[in-house]
C-alpha cells in the first residue's frame, strides 16, 4: 500500500437518499444517507453529512487530532442530518473547514447547520461543539485549492439548488454529482463539465426510468435522476468508472442487485455504491478494493 500522501482513495459511508433505511433488507448496500470521504494526497475531504457521517466520525476517534474539510452539496435533511452526531466535532483539538454555497434565500451553510440544532429541533446547539469549526461560503463556479488538490464546483438541477464537485489531484479526478435531475431533451452541460474524463463519477441514480416516468406516480421534478441517465453521462463525458449513488430507500438489496446487473450490461465499468466500499484512483483499475460485504 502506498503512503497516505501518495493515495487518492474514495470511501463510501452513506449511499442512500431521502431518509436512512437500516434493516434486514438493506444490509448488503447499507442504509445510511449521503457521506463520501476522499483521502487525497494526505488531506481528508468529506462530501455531505448524512447519517453516514456519524459512522465516519466514530472511526476517526482513534486518529485524533483530526483536520478535515467538509463540503456540502446542499442542506436537505439527508445531507446534513448526521452532522449533529459527528462526535469529532465535539472534541477540542480537532479542526474542520466546512464549505457550502449560499442558499437561494441567502442563508449560509453555517446558518443552516446551526438552525437544525436549535430548539425545538435538537437539544444541543452547534456552539457546544468543541472543535475548531471554520465555515467558508463558496461561490458557484469557484475553484478552491487545498495543498495540490483542485476542487471545482458547478450548479446542479435540484429544487432549492445543489452543487456538484470535481476533485483533481496529480491528473486523477473524482466527480461527486448529487443531487441532480436530468433534462428531458439534453444532457446537462454542468454535469458533463464536472465529469469530463473523470476516473470516477459518483452520480445521483435514485430512480429507474420506469419509476421516473411512471404515469401513475411520476418522479419528474423531484430533483433526482436515473441509472439510465447516469450511463448516458458516463459515456458522453468519457468517465472511466461510474458509481451509482443516492439509492432510493424503497430499493432493497435484491433490487439494487438488479440495478447493478442492468447498469453493468450498459456500462461495464459501473459499480453500485455500498457502505464500506473503497475505490483507489491511483490503481490501474478502480474496482472496489473493500466493502462491507462480498458482491458485484
Amino acid at each position: 500500500m502506498a503512503e497516505l500522501t501518495e493515495q487518492f482513495l474514495v470511501r463510501f459511508w452513506g449511499v442512500r437518499g431521502s431518509i436512512a433505511c437500516p434493516g434486514p433488507s438493506t444490509v448488503r448496500y447499507g442504509g445510511n444517507t449521503s457521506c463520501v470521504e476522499m483521502s487525497v494526497g494526505g488531506h481528508r475531504l468529506i462530501f455531505d453529512g448524512g447519517t453516514g457521517l456519524r459512522e465516519l466520525g466514530l472511526t476517526l476517534l482513534k486518529e485524533m487530532p483530526i483536520e478535515a474539510n467538509l463540503f456540502f452539496t446542499h442542506s436537505h435533511w439527508d445531507h446534513i442530518q448526521g452532522f449533529p452526531f459527528f462526535v469529532p466535532a465535539f472534541v477540542r483539538g480537532n479542526r474542520f473547514n466546512i464549505y457550502g454555497a449560499v442558499a437561494p434565500n441567502g442563508s449560509t451553510i453555517e446558518q443552516r447547520l446551526n438552525d437544525q440544532m436549535l430548539h425545538p429541533n435538537f437539544p444541543v446547539p452547534l456552539q457546544i461543539m468543541g472543535a475548531d469549526l471554520k465555515f467558508c461560503d463558496i461561490d458557484v463556479g469557484e475553484t478552491l485549492r487545498i495543498g495540490d488538490i483542485t476542487i471545482e464546483n458547478a450548479l446542479l438541477n435540484h429544487p432549492g439548488e445543489s452543487v456538484g464537485y470535481r476533485v483533481t489531484w496529480q491528473n486523477h479526478v473524482a466527480a461527486y454529482v448529487t443531487d441532480t435531475e436530468h433534462y428531458p431533451d439534453r444532457l446537462d452541460d454542468n454535469v458533463i463539465w464536472l465529469a469530463r474524463d473523470a476516473d470516477v463519477m459518483i452520480y445521483d441514480s435514485t430512480y429507474t426510468d420506469d419509476e421516473y416516468y411512471d404515469p401513475k406516480s411520476s418522479k419528474v421534478s423531484w430533483g433526482h435522476s436515473t441509472w439510465q441517465e447516469a450511463v448516458k453521462v458516463a459515456k458522453a463525458a468519457r468517465v472511466k468508472t461510474l458509481v451509482i449513488f443516492h439509492h432510493d430507500p424503497a430499493h432493497d438489496d435484491d433490487f439494487m442487485d438488479q440495478v447493478a446487473a442492468q447498469t453493468k450490461a450498459e456500462f461495464p465499468q459501473a459499480v453500485v455504491a455500498r457502505e464500506g466500499m473503497v475505490l483507489d484512483l491511483t490503481a490501474s483499475t478502480q474496482a472496489p478494493i473493500s466493502s462491507l460485504t462480498n458482491g458485484s
